[in-house]
């Protein structure tokens, strides 16, 4: 289905919530079907061996806030789908976005990618039907290739986790399904803006559109977006070069002093089981709960799973800046708790404020900054929603901020300012920038407002 204004879409999308039965309960992580902790580690694991685990990480030596934690983590080692098919009508590129629910989505349903598959999904571990329109996306397959990367996702939750991000072109118009629908690029950044719609997955395989998405866009410096447009397109002008940019990365992970080792769950220290879920002994950070699922969408309806449930909402947010005529982003090499190489590129601002509450001093460098830029140079700020499949209702406050004079032009050298086509050029590549600087580069792609 094509919309012709996002009225319509509201109409069809608030159909597909009364078409689609589905029912969130909590459980104790005991009662938990199909699930079982080892009996020597405490690890919770699937009976099939399948899915992932959850375990126990303990990490020194991390050069954050915090130089030592030990905490639970979750170990999926398997690599899943992200794909999105993309077909013009009328000249106009659109993308087959799914209203799809998940069981840690806040409101139910939210718009995921075409494909959104985890391998046990795909390969019928779950006895479940099979996954809808994956054939385009495994070779040898149909359309034009238009990006194909492993990305990380979260690596505060996840250990070493990927997924193959894809975009393909379509020429001929594949049959469409019920829960399935096409949305033109303008339509999907005014929908970027509604609290928990665009889910985590769509915005990180969109990260890998942003430069097409732009093509077009008027480049006049004295607007915002005119200036987003300049900085994806200008080949001359960065504060750094590319291959600079790339050398203080590498220099990053060089300086990288991150030691972490998997341990029993049963022995994470700061943490223990009461009332049926797994805690922090000072309540903060995030709870390992159980949850039993009723979804008559999915290909299995109804299933039992542990997630990950945060205790407060995070703050995820770009400084930006006009250096020689040109935006800047602020980024930084952050050492990521479960990230594959350690360090990846994050955005300037990424944490849980209230984890820092028992530790006066010691907050994140320029979260202050960030929320307490007055309104005039705050130019996204939005409630999105994190991956729903293993989270549960966890959301952070996506923010772009122009920078004030108290931001400096020469940073700490963990930070850097780059343009955004040096990110969207490090976005075709796995393992350079972290889920959160993805999902934000999407909004500066998907950028049409000249204020918020």
């Amino acid at each position: 289905m094509v919309f012709s204004d996002l009225v319509e879409f509201g109409d069809w999308f608030a159909e597909r919530r009364r078409a689609q039965k589905f029912d969130v309960t909590r459980i104790p992580l005991d009662d938990l079907d199909g699930w079982h902790a080892d009996p020597e580690t405490g690890d919770l694991g699937h009976h099939t061996g399948r899915f992932f685990t959850v375990e126990g990480l303990d990490v020194t030596s991390s050069g954050r806030e915090v130089d030592a934690w030990q905490q639970p983590i979750i170990n999926q080692a398997e690599q899943g789908v992200l794909g999105i098919l993309v077909r013009e009508f009328d000249g106009v590129p659109h993308c087959l976005l799914q209203a799809k629910m998940e069981p840690g989505n806040v409101n139910g349903l939210q718009l995921s990618p075409t494909v959104q598959a985890t391998r046990s999904n795909f390969t019928g571990a779950h006895g479940g039907r099979p996954v809808d329109y994956l054939e385009h996306f495994l070779a040898p397959r149909t359309g034009r290739l238009i990006y194909d990367a492993l990305q990380s996702e979260q690596a505060s939750w996840f250990l070493s986790k990927r997924n193959r991000n894809m975009i393909v072109q379509v020429g001929a118009e594949p049959p469409l399904l019920d829960d399935f629908c096409w949305l033109s690029f303008d339509q999907i950044s005014a929908l970027m803006r509604e609290p928990n719609l665009i889910n985590m997955d769509t915005r990180s395989v969109l990260a890998g559109a942003v430069g097409p998405s732009l093509r077009g866009a008027d480049p006049d410096p004295a607007t915002f977006r005119g200036a987003v447009a300049r900085s994806q397109s200008a080949e001359t002008g960065a504060r750094h070069t590319t291959e600079e940019v790339l050398s203080w990365f590498t220099e990053a992970k060089n300086r990288c002093t991150l030691r972490r080792r998997r341990i029993p769950l049963s022995q994470v220290s700061g943490w223990s089981r009461r009332d049926g879920i797994l805690t922090h002994e000072h309540g903060q950070h995030f709870d390992v709960i159980g949850v039993a699922v009723q979804a008559s969408s999915r290909e299995v309806t109804s299933w039992h799973q542990p997630m990950f449930e945060p205790r407060s909402r995070g703050v995820i947010a770009f400084l930006v800046r006009r250096i020689g005529g040109l935006l800047h982003v602020l980024v930084q090499a952050r050492v990521e708790t479960g990230a594959l190489d350690g360090v990846e590129i994050a955005p300037t601002v990424q944490c849980q404020p209230d984890s820092y509450r028992l530790m006066p001093g010691r907050a994140p460098m320029f979260l202050d900054a960030v929320l307490g830029a007055p309104p005039e140079r705050v130019r996204f700020d939005g409630l999105l929603s994190e991956e729903g499949g293993r989270f549960h209702q966890a959301q952070n406050r996506y923010l772009v901020v122009e920078a004030g004079d108290d931001v400096p032009l020469d940073p700490p050298p963990t930070f850097a300012w780059i343009t955004l086509r040096q990110l969207t050029e490090f976005v075709r590549y796995g393992n350079l920038l972290n889920v959160e600087a993805r999902c934000l580069l999407t909004i500066f792609g998907f950028y049409q407002e000249d204020a918020p």
